[in-house]
């Protein structure tokens, strides 16, 4: 950004109306190269001449504002052929004005929008000329009447254009820009209308017959001041009528006043989780579908990895989870895309990263997060992460599993990715995290006596605390600990730093946690009866030593003491899970380990079993209900038909997706190794099961496609994998072969 360029603001622009800046130029010659930089405190829009400078949507993002902001830098030679040119900044209040949280709360980072570009223009004689946002630009109201991320826009074709005069250099801005490291939102699937319904109680309605994130595109012409009014929704009622109590207070309403010409309607500044739409005004007596094309949009994400097996079931699961991450990595890692949250929870974030990173490329989508995460930390002097990055909760709270983020993250990025340079610049934050929770607890290396999430949306609790499970707050919060301590270690081998320290630190984690937590091998209630107190409680809740979730940690984050205890501990997973019906009853922080742990402890068939589950709690009790995303609860449908609590039922929560990790890791056995991080070196260890039949997956890396199939045929199962090249990989079948693999293809038979 050219150091000329001045934020700059409307002061009659009272309304927070969307509203554009604009300035008339002259050239001084044939132009050899243009570089346009613009950024906002709000979203904006640039054009040059009536024309979009890019395809990108909601520029410039969403980061943490109070510390820093994004601009985007735009090649637009070819848009200056002439004398002239007029450039022009439309901006919307997005997230950093508009209404946010359920708390309605807005101005985040501030009370009114401002812009800020500069024009770089090289002529082909040599000389240079900038031209910058300034006191000198003219300021007019738009066609879009208002918008707000959760509530919608309007546009209005009929509207005045009306002159606000001249902007005002804005001195309030005291956010730091960077060039953009993020990925761009772009729109990318186009959906056409699956079918047009009339409800039971006469509402006409659109199906798409695929939740996402975007908006409704609509192609029409009509009488000039006509209008199409239309909201959205995720689901249909039990009588088949449109459902919008889940959304609490989001409106998501979308309002197009006709110019009386060919119009093209969609929002530029908000946008909708969805699957249908109700028309409340339209201005025709039939719908006619071909008006209306469902567009998503989502950060431009290469998409990576590629899986199909032989259950359509099990393959609609995995289309779902895709469809999760499609429509959760808007910008940030949102946990919904639909009601009044959209926020950057963490704990939702760091559950699924490893699974997003072998759907698709997120590296700068991470790093760009990541950055955001450590922004939030240098706002506080204790260094700890808040529950949702950026802050737009305002909240100074942190929680295990949640906060962890800032340890599990930069560490699953590194396998992913191999780039050191991300671990480098995130290491700091992983150490001031540490620090953080060791002056936290209120027990020696253990993190204990505060109110924590839980394992959140678990199926073992019981009374009015049916949100945070039955194991105990302080059990997870210090397994974390020592998984994230663990974390901090792995990193700092890999950046040659001395760990230690912290490899200590880790030593006397477990021993605490097994003299606090431990007895005869398995869980126990807190020694420490303070601890079994979660304080700022005001319910009761039934609270459990032996659960699902608190085995699986003990197994995942190795925090048993012998191979015996392992073993006891294993089968004690088991025996719960056979004795709730061969059904898991785990939460947020479980779920994501559980079916790696019974693999890795000898128990893949009892996997399996948990993935084919049809009955609730299931991954495929939701596909067997309609789902095309994942749901936030097991139970958003219950078995009766009739909807969760609406105060918390999305039908787009990406973080139980978190089993596609299982699928790519173990089902079909790749895995990036440590001493290899990036795919340099690879773990190809299927685990076939005659009840999928086969599997087809392939993972595209940075050196090329790993790809695994396996099948079974009538005396034999069959395995193809082909190995990049410039690496090697690790090859280990259920039959005990194993063999290093260098590059090529590959082909092996076992029996059955």
């Amino acid at each position: 950004m050219n150091k000329n360029a001045k934020w700059i603001y409307s002061p009659k622009n009272k309304e927070n109306r969307v509203i554009t800046f604009s300035k008339k130029i002259s050239l001084s010659g044939e132009v050899k190269k243009a570089t346009l930089c613009a950024s906002a405190m709000g979203l904006y829009f640039a054009e040059i001449n009536g024309a979009r400078v890019t395809d990108a949507v909601f520029t410039p993002g969403w980061t943490s504002g109070n510390v820093h902001t994004q601009y985007q830098k735009y090649d637009v030679t070819k848009m200056l052929s002439g004398k002239k040119a007029e450039l022009a900044l439309t901006a919307g209040k997005g997230w950093a004005v508009g209404y946010l949280t359920w708390y309605e709360w807005n101005h985040l980072y501030a009370d009114h929008m401002s812009v800020i570009c500069s024009l770089d223009v090289t002529y082909k004689d040599g000389s240079k000329e900038s031209f910058c946002t300034d006191g000198t630009w003219s300021v007019h109201t738009s066609h879009i009447i208002d918008s707000e991320i959760y509530h919608g826009e309007t546009v209005d074709m009929t509207a005045d254009i009306i002159s606000l005069g001249k902007a005002a250099v804005d001195e309030t801005v005291k956010t730091k820009l960077f060039a953009q490291t993020g990925e761009f939102v772009r729109e990318q699937e186009r959906v056409a209308p699956m079918q047009v319904i009339i409800t039971p109680k006469g509402e006409r309605v659109i199906d798409f017959g695929q939740n996402m994130t975007g908006y409704v595109e609509v192609r029409v012409r009509g009488n000039r001041g006509d209008r199409i009014v239309f909201t959205h929704a995720e689901v249909l009622d039990n009588d088949g009528n449109f459902y919008t109590e889940n959304m609490r207070s989001a409106r998501n309403r979308i309002e197009y006043v006709l110019s009386g010409g060919d119009d093209v309607f969609k929002p530029s500044f908000s946008f909708q989780g969805y699957r249908y739409i109700r028309l409340e005004e339209y201005p025709f007596e039939t719908v006619d579908p071909d008006c209306f094309t469902s567009v998503a949009v989502y950060s431009d994400m290469k998409r990576t990895g590629f899986f199909a097996c032989g259950d359509e079931k099990v393959n609609q699961l995995y289309h779902n989870v895709l469809w999760g991450q499609r429509s959760n990595y808007l910008d940030v890692p949102t946990d919904c895309p639909q009601r009044d949250e959209r926020l950057g929870w963490t704990g939702d974030a760091q559950v699924f990263c490893r699974a997003g990173a072998y759907n698709f490329d997120v590296k700068k989508f991470f790093r760009k997060w990541l950055s955001d995460c450590a922004a939030e930390q240098s706002l506080r002097t204790d260094g700890g992460v808040p529950i949702v990055v950026p802050n737009g909760l305002r909240s100074q709270g942190v929680a295990s599993a949640w906060s962890d983020c800032a340890a599990i993250v930069p560490w699953e990025m590194y396998l992913a990715y191999g780039d050191k340079n991300l671990l480098r610049e995130n290491y700091p934050m992983m150490e001031k995290w540490i620090n953080y929770i060791r002056h936290a607890g209120t027990i020696e290396c253990l993190w204990t006596d505060r109110w924590q999430y839980g394992d959140w949306l678990a199926m073992d609790g019981e009374g009015n605390q049916r949100c945070t499970g039955a194991t105990q707050y302080d059990f997870i919060a210090s397994a974390m600990y020592a998984n994230s301590v663990q974390c901090l270690i792995n990193a700092g081998k890999v950046l040659g730093y001395d760990v230690s320290e912290y490899e200590k630190l880790h030593e006397n984690i477990v021993i605490a946690f097994n003299d606090n937590f431990m007895e005869d091998g398995l869980p126990c209630l807190s020694k420490h009866v303070s601890c079994r107190i979660e304080l700022n409680s005001k319910e009761q809740q039934i609270v459990r030593a032996i659960t699902q979730t608190s085995l699986t940690l003990i197994l995942k984050f190795k925090l048993y003491r012998t191979e015996e205890v392992r073993k006891k501990v294993a089968a004690k997973l088991v025996e719960l899970i056979h004795e709730n019906g061969d059904r898991l009853s785990t939460g947020f922080v479980g779920t994501p380990y559980l079916l790696h742990v019974l693999s890795e402890n000898g128990y893949t068939d009892v996997a399996y079993t948990l993935l084919l589950q049809e009955k609730m709690p299931s991954w495929l009790y939701s596909v067997n209900h309609g789902a095309t995303t994942m749901w936030e609860r097991w139970n958003c449908v219950q078995e009766d038909g009739a909807f969760s609590d609406v105060s918390m039922t999305s039908f787009n929560h990406y973080a139980y997706g978190a089993v596609a990790d299982w699928l790519y890791g173990v089902v079909a056995g790749i895995k990036s190794l440590a001493d290899g991080a990036g795919y340099e070196h690879i773990s190809i260890a299927p685990k076939p099961s005659e009840k999928l039949g086969f599997v087809n997956c392939k993972v595209e890396t940075a050196h090329g496609a790993v790809v695994s199939k396996w099948y079974y045929g009538k005396e034999f199962i069959h395995y193809e994998f082909e190995i990049p090249s410039g690496t090697t990989a690790e090859l280990s079948l259920v039959d005990g072969t194993k063999k290093t693999l260098s590059s090529g293809k590959y082909l092996f038979t076992t029996k059955r």
